[in-house]
């Protein structure tokens, strides 16, 4: 073969490997979605965990879901839950980088663990926007609602279900997890009241946002202080006061038992007169705001609007933030919040389980 020859054959194979390979590229690409080739019209949503309240997946997705597409009809949400777990909360929040999203909605399980995340996405162009709980890191808005509000209403719907025997009093308290700055912003909140109104905090533990702990940790109490060491029980979520509830129920005590997160087996835990408070936390305003920050950051528009407050973080200063209020739900107000919001139906609330109960409430 002459050199001429051996020339042109190289040359049409290479030509031929090229074609080649930008045919499996494209097909590569088309297997994946939009997002994958930083499109700049994608959202990221991590939410922590589905364990300890169904409020995620019932509301908050579908509601931020639902939000973004009425704003931006184009746009996608990309959604992972991370199940309780921050090592897959990070996987998550690494391959959305990796996907090219440009805006990321964080609802971080250990809010002190993100600082690293968000300072890789900020240097990527990637903004953040806090969801309900603060991470650390330059995040670029934040939505929630007053958290130690929030726990100063749990503190005094407990110090209104004792009544007068409020300052004669002992409380035990089951706080959430303390790697969760929300958690200890309630217990900040509960305590500026109960320290006050109540005669004396006798048992406080961490309850981890986890039922199982919670159980545990009221039975601990039961046993170190008796039956009759302590006349109500602040416990920071729903998810653990059903545990707690269940516990007492073993060993033959009755006391106030309040909550948050206003789920609905927490409100038939209240028709039932098993529960006394739940707080609740409109999640379509709070999904909402998240939603508008969101896409006013993907589309490069100023924040401000919809962020009217700022906050601190532990890294960050004057973030811009949008705050929402809280309502306490009691038996006596059901029906003016959750059901006239349009969160619950009656129906889904007065099952045959509660039908009586309900009917005693006036719930019809």
């Amino acid at each position: 073969m002459n050199a001429a020859l051996r020339r042109v054959l190289i040359a049409t194979t290479g030509i031929s490997l090229a074609l080649s390979m930008a045919a499996c590229g494209k097909a590569g690409g088309d297997k994946k979605d939009a997002a994958a080739s930083g499109d700049g019209k994608s959202i990221g949503l991590l939410l922590p965990e589905n364990a300890s309240s169904t409020r995620y997946e019932s509301f908050d997705r579908p509601f931020v879901e639902a939000k973004v597409a009425a704003l931006c009809a184009d746009c996608k949400v990309l959604y992972n839950n991370a199940e309780g777990s921050a090592a897959k909360q990070k996987q998550q929040f690494d391959t959305l980088l990796a996907q090219g999203v440009k805006v990321i909605i964080l609802d971080p399980y250990n809010a002190k663990s993100t600082q690293g995340w968000v300072q890789e996405a900020a240097a990527k162009g990637v903004k953040v926007v806090a969801y309900d709980r603060l991470a650390t890191g330059p995040v670029a808005a934040y939505a929630s609602f007053d958290n130690e509000k929030v726990g100063e209403l749990q503190g005094q719907a407990l110090v209104d279900a004792l009544g007068p025997q409020a300052a004669d009093a002992n409380v035990a308290m089951i706080n959430g997890d303390e790697a969760d700055p929300n958690a200890a912003d309630f217990k900040t909140g509960a305590h500026k009241i109960l320290d006050t109104k109540v005669k004396k905090i006798v048992y406080e533990q961490s309850g981890q946002w986890d039922p199982t702990v919670a159980g545990q940790k009221i039975g601990a109490a039961v046993t170190q202080l008796g039956k009759n060491g302590f006349q109500a029980v602040y416990s920071a979520n729903d998810g653990m006061a059903g545990a707690i509830i269940t516990q007492l129920q073993g060993a033959g005590i009755k006391v106030p038992v309040g909550g948050q997160d206003a789920g609905l087996d927490a409100i038939q835990r209240i028709v039932n007169g098993d529960q006394a408070f739940t707080i609740y936390k409109a999640y379509r305003p709070l999904a909402d705001s998240a939603a508008e920050l969101a896409v006013a950051l993907l589309k490069g528009k100023d924040v401000k609007a919809v962020a009217t407050a700022t906050v601190d973080s532990a890294t960050d200063k004057a973030i811009p933030a949008k705050f929402l209020d809280a309502k306490v739900v009691t038996k006596a107000n059901i029906a003016t919040t959750v059901v006239a919001d349009g969160l619950y139906k009656v129906s889904d609330i007065c099952t045959a389980d509660y039908a009586a109960a309900c009917a005693a409430a006036g719930l019809k």
